[in-house]
């Protein structure tokens, strides 16, 4: 069995308490400790990875993103950070004179975001893609993935008319002269998304590896994903299992997203459950969504949004239908994780589980990714019943210049309530919701400890007493996503018997002020025993 020897390091074992080595055996832990006692107990042959001061932290576990996502934005038209449509259009067009795509090829991107257009303020419509080209078929996905424009070829290749009702817990927008714009919203984003070519293993597999090396090198060494949909999941699972028997970089735990009874139960009839599979690739939650995305105005409001009297959202699923789904992943021993932004989604997530947690108990570790919007009324109803909250602090980089416009002030101040929540002892794990922002781990900790956007406002942080500590952010990056997959016994924290899980960090963020966290680099990340990144 190979060993190694890892020292002359800030070791961060938890809050406080540091060593300065760790003896390596296979893919596991077997001892943490001084230079002297880790080097005299290390094996002769034992390889040495000298740390030179640097600070070591546990492979941070991304609690909720979309891996094979990441990977298809990598290898299409990327749009995070466009400025303006006229932005967007160019790289669009840059992207066709690049790749030259056989003719009728469809066309996707991610990552728009309208409130960052700096010469129209507006959603895209069809027109401004069809302005690119009216002969490839392109859709382009807003940065929250739960809008798309798509331009004419796209819409006539999908057989949509301005008849086209849409399907439930969707909308497709129309223009005052009853024609389409090109919008769709949430469910009903699928009715154009159909028309992408079919997925085969090999073609998930390859955009696979692509997301797993940016995971690397962002520290990321495991990743709660949602990639396993009704209409190919068979197929990513394969490719999962093609992957990781190849030169397995990253844990993977699935978060399964079957939000009709007839295709959960299709899945359970072969047989898989939460926990089945190994250390690389095994079966989590049933995901689920009860509404959209704060910045399109799609999550559920308890009141009609504060900018926009005539919205409240869009419900993805009623009361009753997502009981139902929660009782048949409850019945047959499946977690569940459940997609709520607005405070009436979380409300309604919070009824359904209130009919399955007895006595306070919540064995299967139901949780609710995102919780954007919340009072402390709603987060005393979490710690009720031991409900998780998956976060994604670098959520705030963003909302926190339209949540108050969205809400107002009083809603604004209670929201994104990270400290509050780990004060109340709701377990809360951190992640990216990569693609939806990037995978970037220093930038998720920045916006946890300082309520700042990545241009280090506003002064003093975005309702500072939300802050965390340094330990606290680890911690919720470590040991507490480990925990939502019931794997706290063996990743999440440097100690003997766990996984060898590792990042290498450029600076000590535990003693740098705040502020300046974003000039730490990852320098390696180390999986299983084995560097799978180290930086040039």
């Amino acid at each position: 069995m190979a060993s190694m020897v890892i020292y002359n390091a800030k070791v961060y074992l938890e809050r406080g308490q540091f060593a300065q080595a760790i003896l390596i055996e296979g893919d596991r832990i077997r001892a943490v400790g001084s230079n002297e006692g880790i080097l005299a107990a290390a094996p002769a042959d034992a390889e040495r990875y000298d740390a030179a001061g640097r600070t070591i932290v546990p492979g941070f576990n991304d609690s909720h993103q979309h891996l094979q996502m990441v990977g298809e934005l990598l290898g299409s038209i990327q749009l995070l950070g466009a400025s303006s449509i006229a932005e967007v259009q160019q790289r669009t067009r840059d992207f066709i004179a690049k790749n030259n795509p056989a003719p009728g090829t469809v066309l996707h991107g991610m990552g728009w975001n309208q409130d960052y257009f700096t010469d129209e303020s507006r959603l895209l419509t069809r027109a401004d893609l069809d302005a690119v080209s009216t002969e490839y078929p392109i859709i382009l996905e807003r940065a929250c993935g739960h809008i798309l424009v798509a331009n004419t070829a796209a819409i006539e290749r999908a057989g949509i008319t301005p008849d086209t009702q849409p399907v439930d817990g969707g909308a497709i927008d129309h223009d005052e002269n009853g024609q389409l714009t090109g919008i769709f919203r949430e469910n009903a984003c699928g009715q154009v998304t159909c028309i992408r070519p079919e997925r085969t293993v090999e073609s998930v597999a390859a955009v696979l590896r692509l997301a797993m090396a940016h995971a690397a090198e962002c520290g990321i060494t495991s990743v709660q994903t949602m990639d396993l949909r009704p209409a190919d999941w068979r197929t990513t699972l394969e490719a999962y299992r093609l992957v990781q028997s190849e030169n397995p970089t990253l844990r993977v735990y699935h978060q399964c997203n079957f939000m009709n009874p007839a295709d959960f139960q299709s899945f359970l009839n072969e047989g898989y459950r939460t926990g089945m599979g190994n250390d690389y690739n095994k079966i989590g939650p049933l995901k689920l969504f009860v509404d959209g995305s704060l910045g399109a105005r799609t999550a559920v409001m308890r009141a009609p949004y504060n900018d926009d009297p005539d919205a409240q959202g869009i419900a993805t699923l009623t009361q009753e239908e997502f009981n139902t789904l929660v009782k048949m992943a409850v019945d047959n021993g499946c977690q569940v994780v459940t997609h709520a932004i607005g405070d009436g989604a979380i409300e309604e997530v919070l009824n359904g589980y209130d009919t399955v947690c007895e006595n306070g108990e919540n064995p299967l570790r139901l949780g609710v990714v995102h919780c954007q919007i919340t009072d402390l009324p709603l987060l005393y109803r979490f710690v009720k019943n031991d409900i998780l909250a998956l976060v994604q602090p670098i959520f705030l980089h963003y909302d926190m210049t339209v949540v108050e416009d969205r809400v107002g002030k009083a809603m604004a101040s209670t929201s994104y309530a990270f400290e509050t929540m780990r004060r109340l002892g709701i377990h809360t794990s951190f992640g990216t919701d990569s693609p939806v922002e990037d995978m970037n781990a220093i930038d998720n900790l920045y916006c946890a400890v300082t309520r700042k956007n990545l241009a280090g406002g506003p002064e003093g942080g975005f309702y500072p007493q939300e802050r965390m500590d340094i330990y606290d952010a680890v911690d919720s990056y470590t040991a507490e996503s480990a925990y939502v997959s019931f794997e706290e016994n063996v990743k999440g924290r440097i100690r003997p018997g766990y996984l060898a899980d590792l990042v290498v960090l450029s600076e000590d963020i535990f003693t740098m002020p705040a502020d300046e966290l974003r000039n730490t680099k990852v320098d390696a990340t180390m999986v299983g025993g084995r560097f799978v990144y180290q930086r040039s």
